[in-house]
């Protein structure tokens, strides 16, 4: 069974920085996707960025390219996501998630399978 257990949220100021961790357990590292998304009140679910556990191949969508970047640790199974300069706008629920690679590639947003418990981030003065 696919558990991914995220946890860094909490609150910080604007211009702050957080760094968000996610293990995950019950598969093949190395034959998955791992992503980041985040859910603001009232809005849909975005992703941010995916990361091969295959290859370390990383993309990050444009709103936050620059701000945010993923990385990951093969060797403990884990997905980490740093955030910098962090806005108002950044508020959320953020998510990890994990799919399996497709033809070698990570799959597209829409395609990610499973989704662990969120954690909060708060961005306010």
């Amino acid at each position: 069974e696919v558990q991914l257990q995220a946890s860094g949220g909490g609150l910080v100021k604007p211009g702050g920085s957080l760094r968000l961790s996610c293990e995950a357990s019950g598969f093949n590292f190395v034959d998955y996707a791992l992503g980041w998304f985040r859910q603001a009140p009232g809005e849909r679910r975005e992703g941010l960025s995916t990361i091969s556990g295959r290859d370390g191949y990383s993309y990050v969508r444009d709103s936050v390219r620059g701000r945010f970047t993923i990385s990951s640790d093969s060797a403990k199974n884990t997905v980490y996501l740093q955030m910098d300069s962090l806005k108002p706008d950044d508020t959320a629920v953020y998510f990890c998630a994990a799919s399996r690679l497709i033809l070698g590639q990570a799959p597209t947003f829409f395609e990610f399978e499973h989704f662990g418990q969120g954690t909060q981030v708060t961005v306010s003065s």
